[in-house]
Parts: C-alpha cells; structure tokens; sequence
C-alpha cells in the first residue's frame, strides 16, 4: 500500500464497518488527512497508574512521532488531572488494549497540538464527588490553541463531562489560525453530560461546542443522547459539517448555530454567522425532549438535506427553526465524504458508534440499549446510572510488527475486530 492509501486507512471512520460501507458505496471522513504517529516509535503502556513509568500520561509526554499501544485494560483514574496532549504526532491506539479496553475516569482529555489521532478510548469524568457547582468543569475531550489541527478523534465514547462531552475550542476572538482547525469527531458516543452538577453555572448537560472561528470540523456518524443542548453548536465564524449523526433525547436543543454578540463587544471583527453543511442527521424526542423541538436552530448558514426529525410519539419534528439561512450549495465539504441516506443511520450508529462497539463496556451498552427502546433521561451525576465502572486490570503482551506499512497494518486489523 502506498502513502495515499495508508492516509486513508487512518481516517476511515470505521474499520470491519469501513468494508461494509465501501462496498454500499460510502465513505465517511474529515477535512484532514493526518497520520498521527504513524513511522515513529511504539511505546507501550504497562500499567493503569494515572502518572508515572509506563503509564498513559507518561507516554502522552514523550516526544517525537509516537504510537500509543496498550498491553493492559481497565480502568485509569486521573485523579482530577487531564491528561494533556502537547507533543505532536501522536497515534493513541486504544484498539491494541484487552478487553475490557481503556476508560479514563475523573478527568478529561485536553489536545493542544497537532497530527493527533485517537481510537477507541473511553472518557468518563462524572462529578468526581464534588458538591453541585463547585467549579469542577471537566470536558470529557478538547482541542484548542493555535497548535491543534489535523485531528482525528474516531471510535471513543464521552459520558458524564460536566463542561462539554467533546470539544474544539481556543483563542476564539483571534481569528482562525489561534484555535482548532481540521478535525475530526467520528463514531463517537457523545452521551449524558450532567445537568445540575458541578459546573458553577448550574445546569451545564452539553455534548460538543465547536467554538468561534474554528474551521474545518467534521461531526460525522456520531450518537448525540440525553445532553441538553450542543448536539452540537456551531458559534460565530465556524464552518464544518454535520453528517450523519443520530442525536436522541437532547432537551433544550439540538444543533445550535448561533453565537453571543456580547462575547464580541470591543473586538477587533465582528461576529459572522457559521456556514456548515448539515446533511443525514437523525434527531429523535425523548423523555427529556422539549415538544416541539427542531434539527436545527437558530441562526447561521446552513446547506440541510435529507435530515430526518420525530418526535416521541413518532410524528414528524420540524427540521429548521429561528433565522436559519437555507443555502442552496454546500459551503464546506470534505473531499470524499459520501454519506449514508438518513434512514440507515440509526442501524449504523447502533452497530458501529463508541469504543468497541462489539465488546462494548456496560456504560455504552445501556445508552445504545436505551436507544433501541426510546428510554433514558437527562441525569445530573453519574451515580444515577450506576457510577464509575470498576474492572479488574487485564494484561496481553503485544507482538508488535516490523516496519511503518506493518504496523499500520496490524492497528486497521486490530480496529476492524472490534468494529
């Protein structure tokens, strides 16, 4: 396989399901075409220890192009330290773990560089017993600074943030080239922000924040439930698309493109609307759903087809509202992407969306689980549903392949056993 073909490789969204959706003729990806670590050196995490020798945060750190693989599975408790993402080029192989995989849990992600690609890595940082706005904000996952572009973030799952689920972000009155740029969320689990926790405002249930004048985000193929609003929102300045995602039981909203003009009193530019594409998406009412509820909402730039919208009686939904400009063209669109139609998406997010979705852990299987029965609400801690996972650590020496071509080679064959 030649460099072009094991770009690709790296940023199907899917492995086993890739095939699959080859063969109905579809491809789903983003903007960027990185390769993470790919051709650097393999480093090997040994242990679940939220720091030190052999840990994922000691990995994180090390520099130069990298590939993350795990011999050990379970549980890393980060204590409520984020684990920090600095050095660029980096490939977070979760496929590589035994199972039960790896779940982070009291913290979250924070990516500042770039050439980063991550898969099948669980984040749970729940309200880590902390008292109801107390100013605990972890997201589950972010990008931001001027640092974080070409990103890929494919296959993981994200619960119980108590800022954003999953995230791009950065110095967002500065223009486009000091915050996230070209990346990727696909088939994700993006699911249960808590609502009254921990976050200072109070009620804070959010799923993805694409913030101001972050460019080149693709939402592709993932599953949006039970967050109240950011399913996700686009703010000022934005582009992006928004495909084929299934997005179940928000409250307050679903996608948002809108912005706050008081965020720009004295800045040197003014706010402009989000110009994204917003194309297959599938919004289904809840428990927790407002009746009424829209797709999409309530000001920016939008080219929308073949979105499908219910609500939970199973009659139609409105699919627009507010000041939505309707384009008659696409304004962004990733060179490849072919879409699924709108009425497969719920069978492909059921078998294919979050970490290891064919030994997914009990969390991921109660949500999608939920999904088929139209059941599940909005929830403010994660103890409602069971609390932290807890599993005894597991361990697999890994015979890792010679040569770059190989080694990729053997992740897509390891990801493709779990998709």
């Amino acid at each position: 396989m030649g460099a072009r073909g094991r770009v690709a490789a790296v940023l199907a969204c899917v492995g086993a399901a890739l095939a699959c959706a080859a063969a109905e003729g579809v491809a789903l990806r983003g903007f960027t075409e990185t390769r993470g670590g790919s051709g650097g050196r393999v480093i090997r995490v040994t242990n679940l220890a939220g720091q030190g020798p052999g840990s994922l945060r000691a990995a994180l750190a090390e520099k130069g192009p990298r590939i993350v693989v795990f011999e050990v599975g379970g549980v890393i408790d980060l204590s409520k330290r984020n684990l920090n993402v600095t050095e660029p080029f980096v490939t977070v192989a979760g496929q590589t773990a035994p199972a039960p995989g790896v779940t982070l849990i009291r913290g979250g992600v924070s990516v500042q560089t770039h050439d980063v690609v991550m898969r099948h890595i669980r984040v749970r940082p729940g309200d880590a017993g902390q008292a109801k706005r107390s100013g605990w904000e972890p997201d589950g996952l972010s990008t931001s600074g001027e640092q974080a572009r070409d990103i890929v973030i494919d296959h993981c799952s994200f619960s119980w943030a108590t800022d954003e689920n999953l995230s791009a972000s950065g110095a967002r009155l500065q223009g486009p080239e000091m915050t996230s740029r070209r990346v990727t969320f696909s088939n994700c689990i993006i699911a249960e922000g808590l609502s009254r926790s921990t976050h200072a405002k109070g009620e804070h249930s959010k799923g993805s924040l694409i913030h101001d004048y972050c460019r080149e985000i693709a939402v592709v193929g993932n599953l949006y439930a039970h967050n109240v609003q950011r399913n996700p929102y686009f703010k000022a300045h934005t582009t992006g698309v928004i495909v084929n995602n299934l997005i179940y039981d928000p409250g307050s909203a679903a996608i948002q493109l809108n912005f706050s003009p008081a965020e720009w009193e004295g800045a040197a530019v003014k706010p402009e609307n989000c110009r994204v594409s917003i194309v297959g998406n599938v919004l289904l009412h809840g428990a927790s759903t407002r009746k009424g509820l829209a797709l999409a909402a309530s000001r920016g730039d939008a080219f929308m087809a073949d979105n499908l919208a219910f609500q939970a009686d199973g009659s139609p939904a409105p699919l627009v509202s507010g000041t939505v400009r309707l384009l008659e063209e696409r304004p962004v669109w990733p060179e490849g992407l072919r879409p699924l139609p709108a009425a497969e998406v719920e069978a492909y997010i059921v078998r294919h969306a979050g970490a290891r979705p064919k030994e997914r852990c009990a969390v991921d299987r109660r949500i999608v689980a939920n999904l088929t029965a139209r059941k599940g609400r909005v929830i403010d801690s994660q103890d409602e549903v069971g609390g932290y996972p807890v599993a005894e650590m597991t361990e697999r020496r890994l015979e890792v392949p010679e040569g770059a071509a190989a080694v990729e080679a053997w992740l897509e064959r390891l990801a493709a056993e779990l998709e």
